[in-house]
């Protein structure tokens, strides 16, 4: 793990186990899945990557997000 802090699209701090929400929709590759805008995703689990972050939900398990397109919850 890295010790770069992981910021979201307004630039507020994101920690393990933080709440976001998704502001834009994204298609998830591999699947004909689509993350709607607005969607909470609980629980998120930082990476060693500044710019992603692992989570779950309710569609996808093992998602990993770039933190551009989350703000905190």
């Amino acid at each position: 793990m890295s010790d770069e802090i992981v910021r979201d699209s307004n630039g507020a701090q994101l920690s393990d186990g933080d709440s976001v929400t998704v502001i834009k929709d994204l298609k998830v590759k591999g699947t004909s899945e689509t993350i709607k805008r607005g969607t909470l995703v609980k629980g998120i689990r930082l990476t060693g990557n500044p710019g992603e972050v692992e989570c779950n939900t309710k569609q996808v398990k093992g998602l990993v997000l770039k933190t551009e397109f989350l703000k905190k919850a």
